[in-house]
Parts: C-alpha cells; structure tokens; sequence
C-alpha cells in the first residue's frame, strides 16, 4: 500500500492510503485521530474541515492524501491545547464564540491564515476573510469579534 508523509502539528508522520485520491480529513481523523477538523459538507463549501496546508487554509475535504504528502499541515489541535489554548482560541473563549460549535475549527483556522497575512486587519477585511466558512447557529458577530480581539497587539499569534 502506498505510503504518505507529512509534518503534522510539528510531528512528522507517515500514513498508508490505498487511495492517492483519498480526502487529507479522513486521514487526520481516522489514522492520526485529529477530531479538530470536522467532516461538514464534503463539498469544500462551509469550511468545518479547514486546516493549514504549509500555513494556507485548506479545505481537507477536498484536498487529498497525495496532495497533502511531504506538506506541513497544522489543525486546531497544533494551535493549542485544551489547558494552554492558543492567543486565538482564547479569544475565541472569551467572546463566548462558539455555541454549537461546528464551524468553530474552519472560523479558527480561517482566521488563524488571515492574521498570518495580515497581523492587523479591519473588520471588513475579516469579514471578507472568513465569507467562506458558514455558522447556523448566529455566532458570526462573536466570532468577528474573538477574531478582533487576537489581531490586537497585546493578543500575539498562536
């Protein structure tokens, strides 16, 4: 069976896929046990499964195994942890910005690609930023601002 390597979350890994064709989020959940991204749509359209593809956000949907091989990849869990969560996971926390919590991975690794790129953007420039990914449940004003909150100075990278 073919064999993949990645540098996921700073650990470098190998996985064997007999599909080259397989989606890169079945391999993060099912063979390395990531449940950060998450399975939404399967169409690339509401950005549950975002994660870093060398530091761009990808949709792991549709990005496949073999496209994904000898890549850094980083998910929710390489921003931070449950007990040392990461400067934009914090603010996610303290605007209370997550309710049912599906898009919360995509909102995050969204954004966490949009502030790589622009450590200060404005607020219709994070609007325009994560236009991509969908929230159901009527958080999106809590997310715009946790997302605000992290581009302050004070609040750092993750």
């Amino acid at each position: 069976m073919p064999e993949y390597s990645f540098r996921v979350n700073d650990r470098e890994v190998k996985v064997t896929s007999w599909d080259p064709g397989q989606p890169l989020l079945y391999i993060l959940r099912n063979s390395l046990g990531l449940h950060g991204p998450r399975f939404g749509c399967g169409l690339g359209q509401c950005g549950a499964c975002t994660v870093l593809l060398d530091g761009k956000a990808v949709r792991s949907c549709m990005t496949t195994v073999s496209q994904a091989s000898k890549r850094t990849i980083t998910t929710l869990e390489g921003l931070g942890s449950p007990d040392r969560p990461g400067p934009l996971q914090a603010a996610f926390i303290s605007e209370q910005a997550a309710q049912c919590g599906y898009c919360t991975n995509g909102m995050i690794m969204t954004a966490r690609a949009l502030l790589n790129r622009n450590p200060q953007p404005t607020l219709e420039q994070i609007k325009e930023g994560l236009a991509g990914n969908l929230c159901r449940c009527g958080t999106h004003t809590r997310i715009l601002a946790a997302v605000l909150r992290a581009a302050k100075p004070q609040g750092g990278r993750s």
